[in-house]
């Protein structure tokens, strides 16, 4: 039987969720409708937009539903340069619909630091933000929760007071760390924060953002006046409904101490653990061996049945170096990380299995290479 360990990327469906998708599929009725078909849809849809409020511990009133994380990471961005801000900073560990989102707006793009351990560089935006010029309008920082690749959690509520204080615009990618953790958005200081269904047992193709007094929202889709006029387009009823089963049948993602006990059968034979030592989510180990490519790996433990990642799942398919572990200055590691994920599914025995067969086509990696040394690459 095989072992899918590989939540980062997608999570398994909840069976909550499958049920509240098909009960919506059987159901007609579009949400901007008056009669009685087209309440029972908004019904539906509000119902869940308050589960999915309250993940995040926001107002209900505050969330947009859009087609998954990617968009509402992009609404985000592009309503503060519609707004005014001219210059983004983000950190350089962010997710690509992050990045790639800022690089292709109007404004000019500046890369937050990050240490060793992929902490972001708090003083490095403290001395950036206080020499702020006013011309380059209101200040934009994209600072992610928890990261995709390390699950090292970052200072978002140390960062929201620097950029507070400098009247700016904090927007936070929480879409690994939700169902992972707990997150109140408000407590954080987050202006805008964005969620996604499939990263916490739900549907694909369903994500939200919400939003604070100090962001302002701009419409980027045109059309008709659904989300209250903030995103055009009849809303996906089946996987909002979805979304919210799953954001209410949250309840976590297993022991660390599961996750901890593999990491060290791993580092006994030469791994190296990335973010040890840091706070990081319970279900992520991002793990590289000096002298063992990541795709062999990934094709060694595939063939035993064990399905895990190399980085973002978010490359085609591609197996690239990370450009996490560069920005960490681990650059020589990349080509040899791989990233396991656990998800609300996952046991202690599966972590077991995996340290099993990581260890097994270790040893014949081993022997195949008996005279590699630290740093090769095979």
């Amino acid at each position: 039987m095989s072992l899918y360990l590989d939540h980062n990327a997608t999570a398994r469906v909840r069976p909550e969720a499958v049920q509240a998708v098909t009960r919506a599929l059987e159901a007609v009725g579009n949400p901007s409708s008056v009669h009685a078909a087209g309440r029972a849809a908004r019904a539906v849809m509000e119902q869940a937009r308050a589960d999915v409020a309250a993940l995040v511990a926001a107002p209900a009133s505050t969330v947009i539903f859009t087609s998954g994380g990617t968009e509402a990471n992009g609404l985000a961005i592009l309503s503060a340069v519609a707004t005014g801000s001219r210059r983004l900073i983000v950190s350089a560990i962010e997710h690509d619909s992050v990045l790639e989102t800022a690089k292709a707006s109007d404004a000019a793009v500046e890369y937050l630091p990050v240490n060793a351990s992929g902490v972001a560089d708090l003083a490095w935006l403290r001395e950036r933000l206080a020499a702020w010029d006013e011309g380059d309008g209101r200040p934009f920082v994209a600072l992610m929760l928890a990261n995709n690749e390390t699950g090292v959690i970052q200072p978002v509520s140390e960062a929201s007071e620097l950029v507070r204080a400098a009247n700016g615009w904090l927007h936070v990618d929480a879409i690994q760390a939700a169902g992972k953790m707990p997150i109140d958005s408000r407590a954080l200081g987050a202006d805008t924060l964005s969620i996604s269904a499939h990263k916490m047992g739900g549907p694909q193709g369903v994500g939200a953002l919400t939003f604070g007094p100090r962001a302002t929202m701009v419409r980027i889709q045109h059309g008709g006046g659904q989300e209250r006029g903030r995103r055009a387009g009849t809303e996906n009823i089946p996987g909002i409904s979805g979304f919210g089963a799953a954001a209410k049948a949250v309840s976590g993602v297993g022991d660390p101490a599961w996750r901890d006990a593999a990491a060290a059968r791993l580092k006994a034979a030469g791994a190296v653990v990335l973010g040890e030592g840091e706070p990081r989510l319970a279900n992520t180990l991002c793990v590289a061996t000096p002298g063992w490519d990541a795709d062999r790996q990934l094709m060694a433990l595939d063939l035993a049945g064990v399905m895990v990642s190399a980085g973002s799942a978010c490359s085609s398919g591609k197996v690239k170096a990370s450009h996490v572990l560069v920005a960490m200055g681990q650059a020589d590691l990349a080509p040899a990380a791989i990233r396991v994920s656990g998800g609300w599914d996952t046991t202690e025995a599966d972590w077991t299995r995996f340290a099993d067969a990581w260890l097994e086509a270790h040893a014949r990696h081993v022997a195949r290479r008996p005279t590699s040394t630290v740093g090769e690459v095979a």
